[in-house]
């Protein structure tokens, strides 16, 4: 079989934003999903791969070759879908056992757009003193986005925007914010800067996650730069302790499948009155869901089935929220070129309520599934 991607990444080389492979058609193979992204090694370029496995992350480092061979030898062999994102075109390809069908799609911009584009106006632009962001690798010494990390910069902006769009005209002297599966903490860091330095705001910013590594170099950055308001604990956010003061604000940028939900039940149920939530990695339903209704058509195909499965995971999360009393918002956080995860739960509590959960309870009764956020509310009202 012509492995065309290989090709593809070889003629694109230089302008690849990522890649992702999902579908996978190997039950017994342990990652469900993969994302690669090409980054600059000290000598050469170098992929990492980002695979999901339940609700954890495994990163692996590979040059170029290497990548370029497990992706012929493995990814294209367990994965039916995989999509490259580059400048100017994103290209789509079905694997089957005997030939890869490859479709292009692109956008074409007018002068008046580039214009447009080149004179928009972030909140955190480039060339800000962000020094953080340099030891996070997302800024380099000039402050200025690396190149890699093009993608990592236009969300944690998006976030903050959505963010300073709430709480813009609010006069706020002091606020307390919790991050669920902080991973690297770019969005924990930039949250911090925005209050106190934009905003002028004492906070206290409190990200949790579960790899101890991460946590402490986290930490060490915080210290290093006088945050000291900013701290990061190595936290199983499913069975851990937490932070039980008063809290002003839960968010959350693709903390994988139930940690989501634990999220969402630990702002739910203490009466947090802001949540901004990316969700990412919606298994649970699409791993239990079987056919029983006017539905079953879309629960055919593999694909089709994942993504049905996480669209009705985040609006029953959204639903829930709203029974318990928040008004919600469902926002397309960023374009899909820059993370085919971007729908955002924006919610605020306007009235604790009881909720009646009996719809919902019936609509998985229907289907056999379960689902962890409705599961945690139950249990209270039981």
């Amino acid at each position: 079989m012509n492995f065309i991607i290989k090709d593809d990444i070889r003629a694109l080389a230089g302008k690849i934003k990522k890649m992702t492979l999902s579908d996978c058609c190997d039950e017994e193979y342990e990652f469900r999903r993969i994302a690669a992204h090409p980054f600059t090694g000290k000598s050469s370029m170098m992929w990492q791969l980002e695979r999901y496995k339940n609700n954890q992350v495994f990163h692996r480092n590979l040059s170029e070759e290497e990548f370029l061979q497990w992706l012929e030898e493995e990814g294209a062999e367990k994965f039916r879908q995989i999509c490259l994102i580059a400048e100017g075109t994103t290209l789509h390809y079905t694997v089957f056992p005997d030939r890869i069908k490859r479709k292009a799609s692109g956008n074409t911009v007018t002068a008046q757009a580039r214009q447009h584009n080149k004179q928009k106006q972030y909140i955190l632009p480039q060339g800000e003193n962000i020094p953080a962001l340099c030891d996070l690798g997302i800024f380099d010494s000039s402050f200025h986005v690396i190149k890699s990390k093009y993608d990592k910069y236009k969300q944690i902006n998006r976030f903050i925007e959505i963010i300073d769009d709430s709480f813009s005209k609010m006069n706020r002297q002091e606020i307390t914010i919790l991050d669920f599966g902080c991973g690297k903490s770019y969005l924990t860091f930039i949250v911090y800067h925005y209050f106190t330095q934009i905003k002028k705001v004492k906070a206290k910013v409190i990200g949790y996650d579960l790899k101890e590594d991460v946590v402490r170099h986290c930490n060490e950055i915080a210290e290093k730069y006088g945050y000291h308001d900013l701290k990061f604990y190595v936290n199983d956010v499913t069975k851990g302790e937490l932070y039980e003061g008063k809290v002003d604000m839960v968010i959350t940028l693709h903390a994988c499948d139930t940690a989501t939900d634990y999220a969402l039940y630990h702002a739910l149920s203490h009466g947090v009155p802001h949540i901004f939530s990316v969700p990412c990695c919606q298994h649970e339903i699409c791993s239990s869901i079987q056919k029983g209704g006017d539905f079953d058509w879309l629960l055919s195909h593999g694909l089709i089935k994942e993504r049905f499965s996480a669209l009705l995971t985040d609006s029953l999360r959204a639903e829930i929220l709203r029974r318990c009393g928040y008004e919600v918002d469902v926002l397309e956080f960023v374009d899909f070129a820059h993370s085919p995860k971007n729908l955002m739960l924006r919610c605020r509590l306007k009235k604790r309520t009881e909720p009646d959960l009996s719809p919902l309870q019936a609509l998985m009764d229907r289907y056999g599934f379960t689902q962890k956020l409705y599961e945690l509310c139950r249990e209270d009202h039981e």
